[in-house]
């Protein structure tokens, strides 16, 4: 039987969007969609030799709220999730301190296949950093701004479109220190997007692992939208418990990626090192700013000298390598 999804919505405010993505994450929900009303003007004001006008219904339905969303199981783990979401509300308000909107929590049931398709109205091409456009791949032949380098993409049942925060400072990290010739491991690799990104940027090759078996097929398809095949790859598992899993990822990588939450990442630190090449970089995002010391510590723990901590609007990316 086809599963049942729950869209999941909390109206705010855009100063507040990503104080309400932080306790969302902190929470264990993943795969956030922010829609932020300024945002959306802004890019329309931005991207008039590109684009005629933004869907006149989806403005309408953003005039005055920004929104935060995410997807849970129409089932009873998922109302759970959902109910622990609502139950701690009042109590971010009131630590929050300032305007956060009405938080109201609206919900609509989706059969699968809708979900997968429901985002799509609202996702439109952005830039990062000095080189990228991510561009949704059936927007694919749109305009893409000179001296930009397109990555098609459609995270499907996996999310990753790269407009979050913390994906950002992941792609501007592989942006700086992917070089011609690399190869990059990425854990957690979700839709695939870091991966295809390093490698349109000139890395060799990458292999993506994420626990969710979906990731191999959806990031396989990114990757094909971006005429990448052969140079990779993705594996299914945790390679914290699962042993046979690094030996699958074994090697010698001049950039591992992690773009997951603080405490998914301070586990996974003890392993990175076995993967690093000589030299080779640690880039780590998803980190709620109030557990970036946590990370730190973890790191240097492990041997790690930071080289670089780089911070949006209340998440921390890290850039560490190795002590010699």
């Amino acid at each position: 039987m086809e599963q049942m999804w729950l869209e999941v919505s909390i109206d705010t405010v855009s100063p507040a969007l990503e104080d309400v993505a932080a306790y969302l994450t902190a929470r264990g929900i993943v795969g956030l969609v922010l829609e932020d009303e300024a945002e959306l003007e802004q890019f329309e004001d931005e991207n008039l030799s590109c684009w005629a006008s933004i869907d006149e219904a989806l403005k309408q339905s953003m005039q005055g709220v920004s929104r935060v969303k995410f997807y849970v199981t129409d089932d009873e783990d998922g109302r759970q999730r959902l109910q622990d979401v609502q139950a701690g509300l009042e109590d971010f308000r009131t630590r929050l301190g300032r305007e956060a909107g009405t938080l109201r929590v609206s919900t609509v049931s989706l059969q699968e296949e809708d979900w997968a398709h429901n985002w799509q109205k609202y996702y439109q091409p952005f830039p990062v950093g000095e080189r990228l456009y991510v561009v949704p791949e059936w927007m694919r032949g749109e305009c893409v701004p000179q001296g930009r380098i397109p990555l098609y993409l459609n995270p499907g049942l996996i999310f990753g479109t790269g407009s979050h925060g913390t994906t950002r400072l992941c792609l501007e990290g592989v942006e700086r220190y992917v070089g011609k010739g690399d190869r990059v491991l990425d854990l957690g690799t979700g839709s695939g997007i870091l991966s295809i990104a390093a490698l349109v940027l000139g890395a060799e090759q990458a292999v993506g692992c994420d626990i969710d078996p979906k990731a191999s097929r959806v990031a396989a398809e990114n990757a094909g939208y971006n005429g990448i095949t052969e140079a990779f790859r993705v594996e299914t598992g945790d390679i914290v418990s699962d042993a046979a899993l690094r030996e699958r990822l074994a090697g010698r990588y001049e950039l591992v990626l992690a773009n997951i939450i603080a405490d998914v990442i301070i586990p996974l630190i003890p392993y990175v090192g076995d993967f690093l090449a000589p030299g080779g970089r640690f880039l780590t995002s998803g980190i709620i700013e109030h557990r970036a010391q946590d990370v730190a510590q973890a790191l240097t723990d492990n041997g790690y000298r930071i080289l670089e901590r780089r911070d949006r609007e209340g998440w921390v990316a890290f850039t560490a390598q190795r002590a010699e």
